[in-house]
């Protein structure tokens, strides 16, 4: 009888665990885990919130982190989403091909100085030769005589190569101070005399100066017609084995509701409007 009651314990116990593991891994079916470019961070998380009205049943964490570590955790199969402001081709490392790219927005890229900064614009050769450590004092382009203080993304960020991409071509950046994400930069810039970095538009606002250049605003009508120069793709990648989850919420970013509405609300360009092309080699192309 004992025996009996052991063993009647046992296979109960065994079905109980049977059952918490299968709702452990129902769970973790319905989680999403998205991390990547800190450009795209705010608005990822405004989708998300949008689609998770809709599907109280799915749980979405969206982290920053930068491009490269995006990419590279995607990859990896440690996150079900790698958000990134470059092509995975052009990230060391990462196998492009076992990759699915979808290119959710457009992102314009604009240099910004602190606000008592007086110069409104700079020629691109200007822009260059200041990231570049050639050009040390405001007053080399029309200015007051004060030290530039260079503040650069950090390495890894896919904002920085979009930027180096256009503006630094293949010269060395100079030795500055280094920052991994658009908010951290936007405080720094705004406490900082004399400072000059970019950001991305969606994070421009009163605390910081947005700089012309060749007398171009950095604005959205300007990147369509590819008249501003600094902008790439947004880029959400995913492996090729996703879940169905997964899948559903990348269609859904995809979507007519969110490239009409959220997109151009938080700052981004949608790909529909765009007039030019940018690949893989960095050819911007009409389409």
């Amino acid at each position: 009888m004992k025996l009996n009651k052991t063993l009647f314990l046992l296979i109960t116990l065994g079905i109980s665990i049977f059952i918490l593991n299968g709702c452990g891994q129902r769970d973790k079916a319905k989680q999403i885990t998205i991390v990547g470019s800190t450009a795209m961070q705010p608005l990822v998380e405004k989708i998300a919130e949008s689609y998770q009205l809709k599907h109280q049943d799915i749980s979405i964490n969206v982290q920053g982190g930068g491009s490269g570590t995006g990419l590279s955790q995607v990859q990896q199969g440690a996150v079900n989403i790698g958000n990134s402001d470059v092509f995975a081709q052009q990230q060391e490392g990462i196998q492009a091909d076992k990759l699915i790219d979808n290119k959710v927005a457009v992102v314009g890229i604009a240099p910004v100085v602190n606000k008592k900064v007086s110069v409104e614009n700079l020629s691109m050769n200007q822009l260059q030769k200041i990231f570049t450590g050639e050009i040390k004092n405001w007053k080399t382009v029309g200015g007051p005589d004060q030290k530039i203080v260079v503040i650069n993304r950090a390495q890894g960020s896919g904002i920085r190569k979009s930027f180096e991409r256009v503006v630094l071509q293949d010269k060395k950046a100079t030795n500055a101070q280094e920052q991994d994400s658009n908010g951290t930069v936007q405080k720094i810039v705004d406490a900082t005399p004399g400072s000059i970095s970019y950001l991305s538009f969606s994070y421009l606002n009163n605390q910081v100066k947005p700089l012309m250049i060749n007398e171009k605003k950095p604005n959205r009508q300007n990147v369509i017609k590819n008249h501003w120069k600094i902008w790439s793709y947004e880029h959400v990648y995913i492996k090729k084995d996703s879940n169905p989850v997964t899948v559903a919420f990348v269609n859904y970013m995809m979507s007519k509701r969110v490239q009409k509405n959220y997109i151009p609300k938080l700052g981004f360009i949608s790909i529909n409007e765009m007039e030019y092309e940018l690949l893989p080699n960095n050819q911007v192309v009409h389409k």
